[in-house]
């Protein structure tokens, strides 16, 4: 048998149940901290790790079922390497299921072309957020600095602000319509909120503003946790 082909049956067993076995008992295995094993355990460990499996039958070794000494050893502390797990999966899947650029931080326009560009040039799954401000406008420093919050939580959302002046549409953003939030998908306008600080209290956060826009299901699903938070969320 090839070395192509070998390479595609390993990659077909990680589907499917046998798959998921197979890919938790790596991962547990993984995780574990082999130099605290008692021996016994310890060679048990090393022969569920490193099989010596005859070559005529590679997969059903793959596929086979977890002995009763694998499943003694793999079930202690469960619970807390099955989260780690779970969260593992759950950021694979989600990775695999995000479309679309990402972005950090608020991106400052400074011209009318400019802001053109970003809502008719981003990419079709984008949701485009511009903030239309000015300063010494009450609110509008306030609504800037929640949105700098909020570009770190949204990473595929796309948080733009220009001052109305620079705009070129000053006219239109008189200082009784701002703060204004215009919301964009594919090109079109899909939320425009002007004076957009009356719905919300005198002193606002970025959650407030937060569940603003997810009242009208502007904002997609929040980024997972990094592996990083994982494990401090994990500690008491």
């Amino acid at each position: 048998m090839s070395g192509k082909v070998m390479e595609m049956e390993e990659v077909v067993t990680q589907t499917g149940p046998k798959g998921v076995i197979n890919d938790w008992r790596r991962f547990k295995l993984e995780s574990m901290d082999q130099e605290n094993l008692p021996p016994a355990k310890r060679e048990l460990l090393r022969q569920m790790s490193s099989p010596h499996r005859p070559k005529d039958d590679s997969r059903a070794s793959l596929n086979r079922k977890m002995s009763v000494q694998e499943y003694e050893l793999l079930k202690d502390e469960d619970e807390a390497c099955l989260k780690k797990y779970r969260k593992r999966c759950m950021q694979e899947m989600h990775d695999k299921l995000s479309f679309g650029p990402k972005f950090e931080g608020v991106h400052d326009l400074d011209s009318g072309e400019a802001f053109l560009q970003v809502i008719e040039k981003e990419h079709h799954s984008t949701v485009v957020i511009v903030h239309i401000y000015k300063v010494g406008v009450k609110g509008c420093e306030q609504l800037n600095n929640c949105l700098d919050c909020l570009a770190a939580e949204y990473p595929t959302v796309k948080f733009c602000r220009i001052d109305a002046v620079a705009s070129g549409a000053g006219e239109r953003f008189s200082d009784e319509v701002l703060p204004t939030l215009l919301v964009y998908k594919a090109g079109e306008l899909i939320g425009n909120f002007l004076a957009c600080t009356e719905h919300l209290n005198e002193e606002f956060f970025a959650t407030d503003v937060e569940a603003f826009l997810n009242g009208y299901g502007l904002l997609p699903e929040k980024e997972l946790q990094g592996p990083a938070d994982d494990e401090e969320n994990d500690v008491e």
